[in-house]
């Protein structure tokens, strides 16, 4: 998997350069700070001399806390006396744009094999996926011949805690809203999600292209792995960013329990195949036929039709010609 995505310009990253305090990757964030906002970089560090990338990474931390790992990719933060700082940067709707497109190629992929996010015990995820230094993704991978996803799913429900009832530490990689976005159980033919690690309470969702109406996925005929799409269609660079630019979203509901008490229940929603596949469709072939074209959103009960027809429209207000 890794030699895969490096073949399509992923960064692969080394667990010793990252920090598990605050869960960050510095290289990366340094790199694009110098690529995209030289001068924000370089007032940190006339004002903070050797310490810039600890108050960087200081303030980006308290921000992560304070509003999620969405809201601060999208939105960016700010440090006093320096200003507002951009973390990544959307796909230009105009192509015409220069400024933006060089600001998007900036983006840097990184996947660390084996990352270790505990400081002191040796406990490692198979891989974790970032975006310009800030983990959006982990993945535990199993072989078929020897275990299945459900043992990857069990794997994250006993032992990827956010809290970690041992050492009393919070861990901020696997805490929801706070670390990483979307959790990847995947083996040789099968791949499920969670975006809420919640030990025995955590829900994993199919993330498969179904087989001929069926769960799963088809076995493919290049003698690929049935779960290659996921490298080479999801993490495909333009895909993998547009999907947390545009896809990953909070939803706020009011919920009621049995005893009568109302609360507000948030759950973060991370497209599932089916529903990133209609979208993509509907919009190529909206790009391709102009307006006026009529589609059905064929998905089954309970299976996130509204999402799917929200982020359609989304799209297609943004969609345009090369020529503006």
């Amino acid at each position: 998997v890794v030699s895969k995505l490096k073949a399509q310009g992923w960064q692969v990253g080394d667990t010793l350069n990252y920090d598990t305090e605050r869960a960050l990757y510095p290289d990366d964030l340094i790199a694009w700070l110098e690529a995209t906002q030289p001068e924000k970089w370089a007032k940190l560090q006339k004002d903070n001399g050797e310490r810039a990338l600890e108050v960087l990474m200081d303030r980006l931390d308290k921000a992560l806390e304070q509003h999620g790992t969405m809201h601060v990719i999208r939105n960016g933060f700010s440090i006093a006396g320096c200003g507002h700082i951009d973390l990544t940067e959307a796909a230009p709707e105009d192509k015409r744009n220069d400024t933006v497109l060089k600001r998007y190629a900036a983006n840097i992929l990184r996947v660390v094999p084996q990352l270790e996010y505990h400081p002191t015990r040796k406990l490692a995820i198979d891989l974790v996926l970032f975006i310009n230094g800030i983990p959006v993704a982990t993945v535990e991978l199993k072989t078929d011949f020897t275990q299945s996803a459900e043992a990857a799913m069990e794997q994250y429900k006993a032992d990827r805690l956010p809290y970690d009832p041992k050492t009393k530490r919070r861990e901020p990689l696997l805490t929801f809203k706070r670390g990483a976005v979307v959790h990847f159980a995947m083996s040789d033919s099968d791949i499920q999600m969670a975006t809420k690690l919640d030990g025995e309470n955590t829900v994993f969702l199919p993330f498969n292209q179904g087989n001929d109406g069926h769960a799963g996925n088809p076995v493919r005929k290049d003698k690929e792995y049935p779960v290659a799409y996921f490298w080479e269609a999801i993490c495909q660079r333009d895909a993998w960013l547009r999907i947390f630019h545009s896809f990953v979203y909070v939803e706020k509901k009011d919920v009621v329990d049995l005893k009568g008490n109302w609360s507000k229940r948030e759950t973060l929603i991370f497209p599932r195949y089916h529903q990133w596949a209609a979208v993509n469709g509907m919009i190529s072939d909206a790009r391709a036929n102009g307006p006026g074209m009529q589609y059905l959103a064929d998905h089954s009960a309970g299976s996130g039709k509204t999402s799917t027809i929200s982020w359609t429209a989304h799209d297609l207000v943004k969609l345009r010609r090369d020529n503006g």
